[in-house]
């Protein structure tokens, strides 16, 4: 479902990564690994589309992919409800009431269905951020620290949404993370991948 080969990824004009390879199949999850700075972040906008290569290719099916980061992305004066109908309506989802219930009781937000984005915890936001991805139908997920804020109750929430759902209907993920959660997956450590400074040095850490 998605492969690549021979990656190499830029920020900012500096490489950052260098002649990255693999493959993960539908129902499979890879795990991104490194020290703080490495391109974690780097590598998964370029493998979403949201930054070029600077050489290599990225395979996966049109229209597939979706990416989340550490911004939740929902709207503080809408419902908890009508966060998860805008984004299925913006993806063209249909069956939207049987969805939004799923993704409701996925991450245990049926009791906050009516309250407003704006009020809600740190926690109940995050929850809500990545609910998201129940609802917009897309098989290939890019994510960037999906459970920061998130409770071990939470966590044990996303994990299961990801493995009992999302991996059993198909779908496949690349997610960074330095926290267990309980998958049974490769890992990936960007370490040796890590371009070598040029002359001009330095790189914007906390973009990477």
């Amino acid at each position: 479902m998605l492969r690549v080969t021979g990656l190499s990824c830029v920020r900012g004009g500096v490489p950052v990564l260098s002649d990255i390879s693999f493959v993960v199949a539908p129902g499979e999850v890879l795990i991104l690994r490194g020290p703080n700075g490495i391109g974690k972040t780097t590598l998964l906008r370029t493998l979403a589309g949201l930054q070029p290569a600077l050489s290599g290719e990225i395979g996966h099916p049109e229209d597939q992919g979706a990416y989340t980061s550490h911004a939740d992305g929902i709207k503080a004066a809408l419902t908890v409800t009508e966060n998860l109908s805008f984004w299925a309506d913006v993806h063209g989802v249909t069956r939207v009431s049987s969805i939004l219930q799923e993704a409701l009781l996925a991450f245990d937000l049926a009791d906050l269905r009516d309250r407003l984005g704006g009020t809600l915890s740190a926690g109940q936001k995050r929850r809500l951020g990545l609910a998201r991805l129940a609802v917009i139908g897309r098989k290939v997920l890019f994510l960037d620290e999906p459970t920061v804020s998130l409770d071990r109750f939470s966590v044990k929430l996303f994990a299961d949404w990801l493995r009992d759902q999302h991996l059993a209907q198909g779908g496949c993920a690349v997610i960074a993370t330095h926290i267990d959660l309980g998958l049974e997956a490769p890992e990936l450590d960007l370490t040796p991948f890590k371009s070598a400074l040029d002359a001009s040095g330095g790189s914007d850490e906390a973009f990477l």
